[in-house]
């Protein structure tokens, strides 16, 4: 069947054709007509459009917004972006209103004709005046929040954010708690070999703990490229950038988990290094920081383990901190991330081996992992490289070795 009579094009030129041919009617009265469908065709659908927007149901299901805040300084950038968006929303029905009055009412079809002038130094005031008012109503409580956000004085705790590729490092100053958060989601995972969790790509093994009602001051940076730390619920964005510190601040209300992710592209593994922040009350906080301070004395203290439990161990700290470059295979990426299967390194003299691992290598990508690991995981990964997918060295390496390895070079 033919549904184009249906096009509202067709129905309008229909309605022409029958007054042209049937009635003596003049060409102003025909037009007039038309003009009333348009209209009335308009009407209906800016009805329809004002109720779909002024429904809850359709709001809520098609809702495209900023996250709800746990600070007030959160819902503060909210209220200002909702009034700016209102304002942008009735400048658009007016301007595009009137528009489209003008292009119906004074279409060349109805005879309309331009007035010819020059300039009007009338109008020209109004439409420089009006919008100078609506910017100035604008700016002021625009101003008002950033300057708000940038206030970082006065914190009641300091924590130093640094971005490494790819995971996060954070330090708590003046408590000599200092530690790596890494992606706990497994590589079996992120090749669809086991269930996805519900917080995948989004769960790390150690959570930024800090104490609600308290200001928390940020001091970002990086290590290596230019990483971005957001946490939308905490209103908290800022790029981190090797050599320079940027700042920011938080103040969460209550307690829960808050999760984010790195927000500015940093390579192969820049989906691999999420963020969890974790408030809690201030009671919950210090307890807290105790039981780091003192997992930070023991973390240096070394035992004698047997090969099985290295490889054991070599092989969990491997997945978690080299797979996302060298692969669970061992194979690599080429030329890039150079494969450890059946490579110089894995096979080769050993202390060159705790060297690479140790300190990196100037002008690769192979970082330097020994402020990243303890010398338990230090010791266990290099065990595992060198006695994996084939490798079968057979040696291992102690993480007493690792500390007179790092003492020797004054580390």
């Amino acid at each position: 069947m033919d549904h184009s009579f249906h096009r509202p094009e067709f129905q309008l030129l229909f309605i022409k054709s029958i007054f042209t041919k049937l009635t003596p009617v003049n060409n102003n009265f025909i037009n007039k007509v038309i003009t009333t469908t348009l209209l009335s065709k308009i009407s209906t659908a800016f009805t329809y459009l004002l109720l779909f927007l002024t429904s809850y149901s359709a709001n809520s299901a098609w809702e495209l917004n900023m996250v709800e805040s746990a600070t007030a300084i959160g819902r503060e950038i909210h209220g200002l972006h909702m009034t700016i968006f209102y304002i942008c929303v009735v400048i658009a029905i007016v301007v595009f209103g009137i528009m489209l009055y003008s292009i119906i009412r004074h279409r060349k079809s109805l005879g309309a004709e331009a007035k010819p002038f020059h300039e009007s130094t009338t109008v020209e005031i109004i439409w420089t005046t009006i919008p100078l008012i609506i910017l100035v109503a604008m700016a002021i409580p625009a101003t008002q929040t950033l300057v708000a956000m940038y206030d970082t004085e006065a914190s009641d705790i300091d924590i130093k954010v640094t971005g490494y590729q790819w995971k996060w490092r954070y330090e708590y100053l003046n408590t000599e708690v200092d530690f790596f958060s890494t992606l706990t989601t497994t590589q079996d995972q992120m090749h669809g070999l086991e269930t996805k969790s519900e917080n995948y790509l989004l769960e790390v093994d150690k959570h930024l703990v800090i104490p609600i009602n308290k200001k928390i001051r940020f001091l970002f940076t990086a290590q290596d490229v230019i990483h971005s730390w957001w946490v939308p619920e905490l209103a908290v964005k800022k790029d981190a950038i090797p050599g320079f510190i940027n700042e920011s601040w938080t103040k969460v209300e209550k307690p829960g988990i808050y999760r984010g992710q790195c927000a500015e592209l940093c390579g192969q593994g820049h989906g691999y290094m999420p963020i969890v922040v974790e408030a809690v009350s201030e009671e919950d906080y210090q307890a807290w920081l105790i039981s780091q301070q003192r997992a930070q004395k023991n973390a240096n203290q070394v035992s004698e383990l047997s090969f099985d439990e290295l490889m054991i161990q070599g092989k969990t700290s491997y997945d978690k901190n080299c797979a996302a470059c060298h692969q669970v295979s061992g194979l690599g990426i080429p030329p890039v991330f150079p494969a450890l299967k059946d490579s110089a390194i894995a096979l080769g003299d050993i202390q060159h081996h705790i060297d690479i691992v140790v300190n990196g290598k100037a002008g690769t990508a192979m970082a330097a992992f020994g402020e990243q690991l303890t010398p338990t995981e230090l010791a266990a990964i290099i065990t595992y490289e060198r006695n994996a997918w084939g490798n079968d060295k057979g040696d291992s390496i102690q993480p007493a070795e690792i500390v007179s390895f790092k003492q020797a070079q004054g580390q």
